[in-house]
């Protein structure tokens, strides 16, 4: 469904007014007052008006209308493009959405597509500061990134635990046969959050150093910040993604170890069977003139003799680790 969320001009920090879609123009007419749009899934005709009232560029708006981009940040002649990816966890399963921003000198667009958490608390914490609400859209594009960026954390920390009950199994000698899918599968998820982290840190770099004819300079210390929690992100997940391919080498290894172990255990108990089967084998080929034939200690005698060489051979593998 397209639709507009939201839509208000700021003066010095403080929300002046709700603005209709039509109003735009006259509000950015006025001295010291940015215009914050928050749109959610907008159709082709709605970002059309958008383009129209804000002076977009064409490709920029594409982009935004298709979705389905990587986290990027472009330039163009009188605004920035940036594309961040969102996550959040269902059950177990990672999801991931897109939200573009156009950050001009005094308008800043939000475009939400797929999964994502409304930005409706990030307005109204931003609201309650003034001050900082007051330095324009740099800071509106720091509050809307830094959303983004912690809301990453949780997920690498769900990531963690998880990583640490299957390397318990593993340990533990309860992994099944399904082990190296459960950790293919973590993996799989913990690559797809890392990239959708990663490109951050080189638009968080371009945003402290570059663009300060439309993101303040003393905004740099701001977006250093974001940096250092994606950062901190990236770290964790590349930790863990290192320590899972240990893990799934680990595994591995105890598999075959088990495998090894059973198949000593066959072969000891094959050795001991040997013994009687060679000696009741000789007795089944029906030779007439046997000496222990006629003997009467003969079947009993055998008998000892082939329970006391089982025995001996048990008592030996068992002690080499073999039974």
């Amino acid at each position: 469904m397209s639709r507009i969320v939201n839509c208000a001009a700021y003066k010095h920090g403080v929300r002046i007014a709700d603005v209709d879609l039509d109003a735009i123009g006259e509000v950015l007419a006025q001295p010291d007052t940015f215009v914050w749009l928050g749109l959610h899934e907008p159709d082709e005709t709605l970002l059309c008006r958008i383009q129209d009232q804000f002076g977009l560029h064409e490709l920029a708006v594409e982009d935004a209308h298709r979705a389905h981009q990587r986290p990027k940040i472009e330039e163009y002649p009188n605004s920035l493009f940036v594309v961040l990816h969102t996550a959040w966890l269902d059950g177990e399963a990672i999801k991931v959405g897109e939200t573009h921003l156009f950050v001009g000198k005094r308008f800043l667009v939000s475009v939400r597509h797929g999964p994502s958490s409304s930005y409706a608390a990030v307005r109204e914490r931003a609201e309650q500061m003034p001050a900082r609400l007051a330095k324009g859209p740099g800071f509106v594009l720091y509050a809307l990134i830094d959303f983004v960026v912690d809301n990453y954390m949780p997920i690498a920390d769900h990531f963690e635990a998880e990583f640490e009950r299957l390397e318990a199994d593993i340990f533990h000698e309860r992994a099944d046969r399904d082990a190296i899918g459960r950790l293919y599968d973590l993996r799989r998820r913990m690559q797809t959050l890392r990239n959708a982290a990663a490109p951050l840190r080189e638009v968080c770099r371009q945003l402290m150093t570059l663009y300060h004819d439309i993101v303040p300079q003393e905004m740099a210390p701001y977006f250093r910040d974001v940096h250092d929690h994606v950062t901190r992100v990236i770290e964790t997940i590349d930790s863990k993604l290192e320590m899972l391919a240990v893990a799934a080498q680990v595994n591995l290894a105890l598999v075959t170890v088990r495998q090894n172990e059973a198949v000593k255990k066959l072969a000891g108990w094959g050795a001991m069977l040997a013994v009687p089967t060679v000696v009741f084998s000789m007795y089944g080929m029906n030779f007439a003139h046997m000496p222990e034939l006629h003997w009467m200690g003969g079947y009993p005698a055998v008998l000892a003799i082939t329970a006391g060489a089982c025995a001996l051979l048990y008592r030996r593998l068992r002690r080499g680790g073999w039974l």
